[in-house]
């Protein structure tokens, strides 16, 4: 009976880390995870840890961060939490612009909303049709 060889092949790795194929070799090509050398008969083998690894990937892109975030946070292996946290209080402040316009946004459909009912049931013209067919005003010279 043949002994069980440590480690998991890149379909069971897929698998416990709840990714495909495809998604573990790209971060093996822009360098998130280290190719493990193949073997001259059979498959590469694969440390446990690395499930981990996918899965704390796939969380900080959940959390917004891009790949190349990703690899800079991948690299803090000597503890410093400095580096961690300032790059957080960027993401942080990069979010809380996107909330404000996306507050702005729902202002301003609100709005909309709100006019389109009072076109509604004075007989008028759509408002918000009006307001998007409109042309934008030209800046003066």
């Amino acid at each position: 009976m043949q002994s069980r060889k440590p480690g998991l092949t890149i379909g069971v790795l897929a698998g416990q880390a709840g990714v495909n194929v495809e998604t573990i070799r790209y971060y093996q090509r822009i360098g998130l995870l280290h190719e493990p050398p193949k073997p001259a008969q059979g498959y590469r083998r694969y440390p446990q840890q690395v499930v981990s690894r996918i899965h704390f990937i796939k969380r900080a892109q959940e959390l917004g961060f891009s790949l190349k975030e990703i690899a800079e946070l991948l690299q803090l292996n000597d503890g410093s939490c400095s580096t961690a946290r300032h790059m957080a209080e960027q993401k942080r402040e990069l979010v809380t612009a996107r909330l404000n316009d996306l507050k702005c946004l729902y202002d301003t459909l609100s709005s909309m909303i709100d006019a389109c009912r009072q076109t509604e049931a004075d007989g008028a013209s759509c408002a918000l049709i009006d307001t998007l067919t409109r042309q934008p005003d030209k800046p003066s010279d």
